[in-house]
């Protein structure tokens, strides 16, 4: 396990362990250019308690993995609020943070590395999309899933059946799948290059993240939500 202390050093915490660079950065704490300063003098320069603060770094470094969910045993309304709680949550707070990240990273490294200003326009096209996406689901299709459930009888759809937005969504999902197929492509894997900066690296870590988010995403959807709730609307006609 990776252990540090009040005087590592901001870059090999963050180099140590990627994903705490979300961390640093709700705290304003600048573990790039900064990176060579101690966990207690970048807290200190921040008004942060170090203590505090690494406490914070250590049980996030440390957390339990959240207990997978028995996706069959939920009911089609709890499987959606499962969905919008985890991973439109999750899109919600993280596409904001990565757009930054990739803007930032190719402007301060695009000269050396051509292709991270491909990875900006494909992360950024991908993450327009998505907001769209995910109102559409969450102000459209979900509660017509919910509305569904809950009734005795067979709702009337403004757009006729279910499955119309479901097969919608699904290409969506498929598009989605063809950008996150050329980020890999583009990032050799998420593999950072030797001279890559903390910032690159964390880039890199949370695009990682995101992939794999969006590829657990896409399967509840596509694999067990959309299926289940068409066979319902079947059964109810």
């Amino acid at each position: 396990m990776t252990t540090f202390q009040i005087d590592s050093t901001v870059g090999a915490i963050v180099r140590d362990c990627p994903e705490l660079s979300r961390l640093f950065e709700q705290a304003n704490v600048d573990y790039c250019c900064g990176g060579k300063k101690t966990l207690e003098e970048a807290c200190r320069q921040r008004g942060l308690d170090p203590q505090a603060f690494l406490t914070q770094l250590q049980d996030y470094a440390t957390q339990e993995p959240v207990a997978e969910v028995n996706l069959v045993e939920l009911s089609l309304s709890e499987l959606v609020d499962h969905i919008e709680r985890i991973h439109h949550a999750y899109l919600h707070a993280e596409l904001p943070r990565l757009e930054k990240l990739v803007t930032k990273v190719a402007t301060a490294h695009g000269d050396k590395e051509p292709r991270l200003s491909q990875i900006k326009d494909v992360f950024l096209a991908l993450s327009a999309e998505l907001g769209l996406h995910l109102m559409k689901e969450e102000q459209v299709l979900f509660p017509m899933i919910r509305q569904l459930e809950s009734s005795t009888d067979l709702p009337t759809f403004h757009c006729g059946s279910l499955a119309n937005p479901v097969h919608r969504m699904e290409f969506e999902h498929d598009d989605a799948g063809l950008a996150l197929a050329k980020l890999r492509q583009l990032t050799d894997d998420y593999t950072p290059p030797v001279w890559a900066c903390n910032t690159y690296r964390a880039m890199l870590d949370a695009l990682a993240t995101f992939e794999q988010d969006m590829h657990q995403h896409v399967h509840k959807e596509n694999n067990v939500l959309f299926p289940r709730a068409i066979a319902l609307e079947q059964e109810k006609s």
